[in-house]
């Protein structure tokens, strides 16, 4: 069966209310309480985007989502009680695609779902191709000098996000909300999808060709041929 999201998260209250809550208002969702019944879900089942809690009985959150990287590229949100500034900088660095703190209104939660899902599902018959940058928006693959590389769902959306402003001056403000659907992101989560977007397609990332820093502005995708 196909799911918009998977909850998983040992608190199971939290789990089955936040599954519940969902399913109340149009988005397909089911719980699960490890990462041993979160392995068995997905071999049965398809989820669009994971919940997935860091703090976990059977093993962390963040080697599951290590696990899940190898083989899956759906949107992944963290959801934490831990407020350290390194749990958030090693769940983007590890693939996931954002962090949300508990304790969590569902309500809001419930936006945040259906603004990314709604993003993620969007798709587009035009692209980017320079010869060494290509991005193909119906099939949302990415090759770099031929090779394909894996992004991370949120890494994606930004980078297709800065391409449909090919040449324009995007503010951080404009990509938490339309890339983040949150207008409350930090300046911190912003940099570091950037930097990782440059490691993964520029030639070298502290010169980059592509995503150029407007300093005080913000963000923008130069084209045009290498």
């Amino acid at each position: 069966m196909k799911y918009n999201c998977l909850v998983i998260d040992d608190e199971k209250m939290l789990a089955d209310s936040t599954a519940e809550y969902f399913n109340l208002f149009g988005v397909t969702a089911a719980a699960v309480y490890c990462a041993e019944d979160c392995r068995a879900f997905l071999a049965q089942n398809s989820a669009e985007l994971i919940l997935l809690d860091i703090n976990m009985e059977n093993g962390d959150g963040f080697s599951l989502c290590k696990e899940l990287r190898k083989t899956t590229d759906i949107p992944i949100l963290f959801i934490s009680a831990r407020t350290s500034d390194d749990d958030k900088i090693i769940a983007l660095n590890i693939g996931g695609d954002d962090y949300i703190q508990k304790p969590y209104s569902l309500g809001v939660l419930l936006a945040k779902v259906k603004a990314v899902l709604k993003r993620y599902g969007q798709s587009a018959d035009a692209g980017f191709n320079d010869g060494y940058l290509a991005v193909d928006l119906k099939s949302k693959t990415v090759t770099v000098n031929g090779g394909a590389i894996k992004l991370t769902a949120l890494e994606y959306r930004l980078l297709t996000y800065l391409i449909e402003n090919e040449n324009k001056v995007i503010s951080k403000k404009e990509l938490f909300e339309k890339v983040w659907a949150d207008k409350f992101t930090g300046d911190g989560t912003l940099n570091v999808h950037i930097r990782r977007l440059r490691e993964a397609i520029e030639q070298n990332p502290n010169e980059p060709r592509y995503i150029i820093t407007v300093w005080g502005d913000g963000y923008k995708f130069i084209g045009g041929k290498q």
